[in-house]
């Protein structure tokens, strides 16, 4: 079932969103060569802590998962699209590092992510990464009302393809709210004019991941989490939370 949002809601949504826009920053800020990716995930619960927010990954354990999560971060990096469990490995120059966070405040969720290379990126992850970018924005300017779910899953899609890159719809956007995943589902690929219409009170996460490869396909680490691209390419994901408002798309996570 989904739940459309009140304005009160909404704002309450926004507030968690900006602790999530705070943990993503001071996670960026703190991203070298060197250091430890679970040191990323001490810099998140350190925002979560000031913040009186708690963590809707840590724990988390979906129906693909062999054990919960057991981070407040997810940093995935170089092949590694999503879901990756911040462990003792460290950052070097030239990775491509795509981070996922979120935060519950006052019982209401937001989700973002975003990626980012350490140092001097390569051209090809610049290109990739501004894809996911671009897509994003496709994603949610296509949000409006009178569209259907159809129409941010093509615009999403349309980047993707466009540039060359695989898509993988087994994961994607989702309805928010109360929970992380909420209905409806936002693939980010399919068919314009199909899928749930879109209304003003909705609050969905888009969050488009291509892979660099071409190929579609991913495999799972044996952590039971970690998705990688199948053909060692590298990955790349960007994600918001918004909500749709009789004049259009807000986006709730940023700063």
């Amino acid at each position: 079932m989904v739940e459309i949002k009140t304005a009160g809601e909404i704002d309450a949504i926004r507030a968690a969103g900006k602790v999530v826009a705070e943990a993503l920053a001071a996670v960026r800020t703190s991203a070298a060569a060197g250091v430890r990716l679970s040191s990323l995930d001490e810099v998140a619960r350190e925002v979560l802590a000031s913040a009186g927010a708690t963590s809707p990954f840590l724990g988390y354990q979906p129906g693909f998962a062999p054990v919960p999560f057991p981070a407040v971060l997810c940093v995935s990096v170089n092949d590694a699209a999503l879901h990756g469990i911040p462990g003792r490995a460290r950052l070097a120059s030239g990775d491509l590092v795509s981070i996922d966070f979120g935060a519950v405040l006052d019982g209401w969720v937001a989700d973002a992510a975003t990626s980012f290379t350490i140092g001097e990126a390569r051209p090809a992850d610049a290109r990739l990464i501004g894809a996911v970018g671009e897509a994003l924005r496709a994603g949610i300017a296509a949000a409006r009302p009178g569209a259907r779910i159809g129409d941010i899953s093509t615009a999403i899609g349309a980047v993707g393809r466009g540039a060359g890159y695989g898509i993988n719809t087994d994961f994607g956007g989702h309805g928010v709210g109360r929970s992380m995943h909420e209905s409806p589902s936002v693939p980010n690929e399919g068919p314009a004019g199909r899928g749930l219409p879109v209304r003003p009170g909705l609050v969905i996460a888009i969050e488009p991941w291509f892979l660099a490869g071409g190929r579609d396909a991913y495999r799972i680490d044996r952590d039971g989490w970690t998705i990688r691209s199948a053909d060692g390419s590298r990955a790349a994901h960007a994600e918001h939370t918004i909500a749709v408002t009789e004049d259009g798309p807000v986006v709730l996570t940023e700063a």
